[in-house]
C-alpha cells in the first residue's frame, strides 16, 4: 500500500510541471514579445501558473473541498505570493552572482519554490 504523501508530491509534481510551462510561456510572451521588464513578466508567468496550479491541485492532487473555494484559494495564494517573493529574490540575487542564463536560473529558482509550496500547501491550504 502505498503511502499518500508520496501520490500527492508525485501529483503536485505533475501539476507544477504543467505550472512551469504555463509560466515559462506567459513569462516569455511578456519579456519577449510584449518587451516588459524580465522582472514582471516573471510576475505575470508566475501569477498564472498560480491560477492554474490552484484549480487542478484542488481537485486532483489533494482533492479537499471542505473549505470554501474563495477560503482555500486566498491561502493558496498567500502561499503563491511569498513563493513569488522567494521566487524573485533569488532570481535576482542568483542572477547577480552566478551570471547564468535568466530562464536556467529561472529553472533552479522553481524548483526551490516547487519544495515551499508543497510543503506549505499541504500543512496549511489543503489539510
Amino acid at each position: 500500500m502505498s503511502n499518500p504523501f508520496n501520490i500527492e508530491i508525485v501529483k503536485f509534481g505533475v501539476v507544477g510541471a504543467i505550472g512551469v510551462g504555463i509560466d515559462f510561456f506567459v513569462t516569455w510572451l511578456f519579456k519577449e514579445k510584449f518587451k516588459l521588464n524580465k522582472y514582471i513578466a516573471n510576475g505575470i508567468g508566475f501569477c498564472a501558473a498560480v491560477i492554474n496550479n490552484f484549480l487542478l491541485n484542488r481537485y486532483w492532487t489533494f482533492t479537499v473541498d471542505n473549505q470554501s473555494m474563495g477560503e482555500q484559494f486566498l491561502k493558496f495564494a498567500l502561499i503563491a505570493l511569498l513563493g513569488l517573493a522567494i521566487n524573485t529574490f533569488l532570481l535576482y540575487m542568483l542572477g547577480k552572482y552566478l551570471k547564468f542564463n535568466f530562464y536556467v536560473l529561472k529553472l533552479i529558482v522553481i524548483g526551490i519554490v516547487f519544495l515551499w509550496n508543497f510543503f506549505m500547501n499541504s500543512i496549511y491550504t489543503f489539510q
